[in-house]
């Protein structure tokens, strides 16, 4: 569990990434969760987009994806969501305490 000011750091660093998935009207497929999953590996930090085309809230997609890759849902913004998971082999990023 990611503390206020954790989340607030990730936030910052979030702020100019760009989105790198699209979830869509297929919603959380295995093949789009098991993209997720790596994109943590090897990123940390990732933002997806939710399209419009998607019957899902992004919170609720947000908190799903958090749960199946056992990550931490950082925040959700109209349909962009960033997440966030410590790599067990490519550590990049320093949380604050």
């Amino acid at each position: 569990m990611i503390t206020g000011k954790q989340r607030s750091f990730l936030k910052k660093k979030s702020h100019d990434m760009d989105s790198i998935l699209q979830i869509g009207k297929n919603g959380l497929s295995d093949n789009l969760i098991e993209q997720v999953d790596e994109a943590l590996e090897a990123r940390e930090l990732i933002k997806l987009n939710v399209l419009n085309n998607n019957l899902l809230d992004a919170k609720e997609v947000a908190n799903e994806l958090a749960e199946k890759t056992n990550s931490e849902f950082v925040q959700a913004i109209g349909n962009k969501i960033i997440l966030y998971r410590e790599s067990e082999e490519n550590k990049k990023i320093n949380l604050p305490k």
